[in-house]
């Protein structure tokens, strides 16, 4: 993939699809017949979708983003309290990079993360945050699983069946919040670099500045999409599960001179004792052999994010 070829939006080729989930629940049979077939392409090809009437109020979305926000404009040596080591499944921290220590450059964004399932915790600054987090937290896990219960089904397999084989009733969850101040030279920095991410779903949301970059037939594709929307992305532990039938997308976030750009990432995971392999039902249908090694989900992370394979293809280590 030429890393700097993007693609032109209005070729219908990268038209990103729209999932309205209103009709998992609320439409014909054969409406929630037609959107879970749909679904099997757009795992297959894309990795990739925007959801749309998923039933989280739209204010609330905003004020997470304003909270986040009220965080950010916090002075240096108050953020610097949630400053922690590198370990990824820490209770929360804040800092300035991606992985300090492999980043070869410092990245142009402050961030912090916050562990919210199965133990919640929270930052204590601004004083709304933590009402806010629970309630945001909540209310994106509940999509999240919906997303979870139909892409099982378009595996032909009980609604279920990756909630339970996931263990996702003591899953890992996080919330990630990402600021990116205008950059004078945006072509000579970056936001957060190409990567996949390690869980089985992401959810994103942004404020009104554009700036995240999905991979889609070897071209770079901006997304944009409807106020109140989900983007979200299929991740490493899915396909995995799925022997690589459906696709962990790769993307990264790219930097403006313009405003600050604000995202909220909301990862989803198996609890992290939970042994990840190819789902053998799947295997037994698709008469093929596992193509990935089992995988401790906590030594998948640390594997990801080791020095070792940095910015490489951490599929290219586990396959069987």
């Amino acid at each position: 993939m030429n890393p700097n070829e993007e693609a032109d939006p209005n070729d219908p080729e990268f038209a990103i699809p729209i999932f309205d989930m209103s009709l998992l629940t609320s439409g014909s049979h054969d409406q929630r017949s037609k959107i879970i077939h749909d679904l099997v392409k757009i795992c297959q090809e894309w990795g990739f979708l925007i959801a749309i009437n998923h039933g989280v109020p739209e204010s609330l979305m905003n004020a997470m983003i304003d909270t986040c926000h009220g965080f950010f404009a916090l002075p240096d040596e108050e953020k610097q309290e949630f400053k922690l080591g590198n370990d990824v499944l820490e209770m929360f921290k804040y800092g300035t990079s991606y992985n300090p220590a492999t980043d070869k450059v410092l990245l142009w964004r402050d961030f912090f993360k916050v562990r919210v399932h199965p133990e919640f915790y929270s930052l204590y600054k601004p004083s709304c945050f933590s009402e806010m987090l629970m309630e945001f937290s909540k209310r994106s896990r509940e999509v999240a699983l919906e997303i979870t219960r139909a892409i099982s089904k378009s595996l032909g397999l009980e609604p279920n069946y990756i909630h339970d084989a996931m263990n996702m009733d003591r899953g890992l969850q996080m919330l990630a919040a990402n600021y990116y101040p205008p950059c004078p030279q945006p072509e000579h920095a970056i936001g957060i670099p190409h990567h996949t991410d390690h869980g089985l779903v992401t959810l994103l949301i942004q404020n009104e500045m554009n700036g995240l970059h999905v991979e889609h037939n070897g071209k770079w594709l901006t997304v944009d999409g409807p106020t109140n929307c989900f983007f979200v992305n299929l991740a490493d532990q899915m396909k995995i599960l799925t022997n690589g039938k459906y696709k962990s997308v790769m993307h990264r976030a790219t930097l403006n001179n313009k405003a600050a750009r604000i995202s909220i990432a909301i990862p989803h995971g198996p609890s992290v004792d939970t042994i990840i392999a190819p789902a053998p039902e799947l295997m037994e249908k698709e008469g093929e052999p596992p193509k990935y090694l089992a995988m401790n989900y906590k030594e998948y992370i640390h594997l990801q994010r080791s020095e070792k394979i940095y910015m490489k293809y951490t599929f290219d280590h586990i396959r069987a």
